[in-house]
């Protein structure tokens, strides 16, 4: 599928999730019937994986170092899915939550906060319940989330539509309690190891449109946007055994830190700490303004891709940035974090 057929069946799933459609799936029904049937023999897989049944408990403070009398931690809360949970590792300071709490607070040279209120297994109507959890607090409303979901949409069948709106929702709430947002779209689910073609062409593809959908979705809405295709994309498919986990659905630590390094900019963007100069389109790298439906088709294309608002109208509807942000290597290791001391 070229770029602007992807823009455009995002656009059209994006219209759906916004005007109450109820759309149609990212694939047709017998495709979707026998890739269903795929995944599901990747699970009885993944269930004989030999994983640890629980994910690792990474809440906590990081970047101790850092800790200034009188002033509050960053507040970092991750939502998603088992993906955002860091199912698939066995300590805690290789869940991308970490990785990134670690990383955000080596930049900002402030502690970070971490919470993580993201559930192994979760779809996009999830959210509902992980934003509560998230906004329970009103003196505590996190400085940033980043949300990674999707997968679970694309093998439970959910239409897109009903996807995109549930995100759409979260990033609107998010964003009018005060937190920045930044999301890492549906990874490419055509690499899963026990899906055999024809179908892994059919999961890339339903992963990719639902990608483009959400960041339609998330922009609209004044979150930006990640492409997280590395995270079960090209590279992972080339180096199957050193970048997923024992089960090879879920990331190892390598490909936590893979998917960390992708986000940390955008998220440090996000809060204003990137420098300024990274913030001017290079044309070099291919950057630039574009309607967002074709940023988004582009970023779904790529992973590791930036998409922001820019303007509220153009030509062609809303327009937006899209970044390729240079990435900075996290650690992997990160020493257990300290119980979280409330704010008073």
């Amino acid at each position: 599928m070229t770029s602007m057929s992807r823009a455009r069946v995002a656009r059209r799933i994006a219209a759906g999730a916004a005007y109450g459609g109820g759309g149609i799936g990212v694939a047709g029904a017998a495709a979707v019937g026998l890739l269903l049937a795929e995944v599901r023999l990747a699970r009885r897989q993944v269930s004989n994986g030999g994983t640890a049944p629980h994910v690792p408990q990474a809440e906590g403070r990081y970047g101790h170092a850092y800790t200034v009398p009188d002033e509050p931690p960053l507040r970092l809360v991750m939502l998603g899915d088992s993906t955002a949970a860091g199912q698939g590792v066995h300590r805690a300071g290789q869940t991308p939550g970490a990785l990134l709490a670690s990383g955000l607070a080596a930049v900002a040279e402030r502690p970070v906060e971490l919470r993580n209120v993201a559930l192994t297994g979760a779809t996009s109507d999830d959210l509902d319940r992980q934003v509560a959890l998230t906004l329970s607090d009103p003196a505590r409303v996190p400085d940033i989330c980043v949300i990674m979901i999707g997968a679970n949409d694309v093998t439970h069948r959910m239409p897109a539509t009903r996807s995109v709106r549930h995100l759409s929702t979260a990033v609107r709430r998010l964003r009018t309690a005060g937190a920045e947002v930044v999301v890492g779209t549906c990874p490419d689910l055509g690499t899963i190891e026990p899906v055999q073609q024809p179908l892994r062409w059919l999961a890339r593809r339903a992963s990719r449109q639902l990608a483009a959908a959400q960041t339609i979705g998330a922009v609209e809405q004044g979150g930006r946007t990640v492409s997280l295709g590395d995270l079960l994309g090209p590279e992972f498919e080339a180096n199957p055994r050193e970048l997923f986990g024992p089960d090879h659905y879920h990331p190892s630590a390598e490909g936590y830190a893979t998917a960390a390094m992708a986000v940390l900019p955008t998220v440090c963007a996000a809060l204003g700490l990137w420098p300024a100069e990274e913030d001017r389109p290079d044309a070099s790298r291919r950057e630039g303004f574009l309607p967002v439906a074709r940023a988004a088709a582009e970023a779904a294309s790529e992973a590791g891709t930036e998409v922001a608002a820019a303007m509220p109208s153009g030509p062609k509807g809303p327009w937006a940035l899209l970044k390729r942000r240079r990435r900075r290597r996290v650690a992997v290791a990160e020493p257990a974090p300290a119980p979280v001391t409330p704010s008073p």
